[in-house]
C-alpha cells in the first residue's frame, strides 16, 4: 500500500487542524492505520491508530482527548483531527499502515510526512 499524507500547516495554539492520508490499492480496509509524529531532534512517536473497520481506536496519552482518528474505507482515507493544539504538537506527522492491531511501532508501510507547526 502507498500512503500520501496532507493537510499540514501553521496554526495558532488552541486551534484545530485536520490531516488526511490517502492510500492506494484496493485492500485499504485490510490495514490498521496509524499516525506518528517526529519533532525536530526527536524520535518518531506514536500518536494513535484505528482498526480495520474504524470501530476501535487507541491513542498516546499526550493527545488523548484532543486528537481523533477516523477513516473512510470507501475513500481509502484516514484522518487525524487535531483540536486544542499546543506548541509541543509541532512536528512532522506521518501516516502508517499494518495488518496487525495494537501496535505502537513497527508498522510496515509509511507515507511521507506533513509538517504541522503550532505557534504560541
Amino acid at each position: 500500500v502507498q500512503l500520501q499524507a496532507s493537510g499540514g500547516g501553521l496554526v495558532q495554539a488552541g486551534g484545530s487542524l485536520r490531516l488526511s492520508c490517502a492510500a492506494s490499492g484496493r485492500t485499504f480496509s485490510s490495514y490498521v492505520m496509524a499516525w506518528f509524529r517526529q519533532a525536530p531532534g526527536g524520535k518518531r512517536d506514536f500518536v494513535g491508530a484505528i482498526s480495520w473497520n474504524g470501530e476501535s481506536t487507541y491513542y498516546a496519552d499526550s493527545v488523548k482527548g484532543r486528537f481523533t482518528i477516523s477513516r473512510d474505507n470507501a475513500k481509502n482515507t484516514v484522518y487525524l483531527q487535531m483540536n486544542s493544539l499546543k506548541p509541543e504538537d509541532t512536528a512532522v506527522y506521518y501516516c502508517a499502515a499494518d495488518t496487525r492491531y495494537g501496535l505502537r511501532g513497527g508498522y510496515g508501510y509509511w507515507g511521507q510526512g506533513t509538517q504541522v507547526t503550532v505557534s504560541s
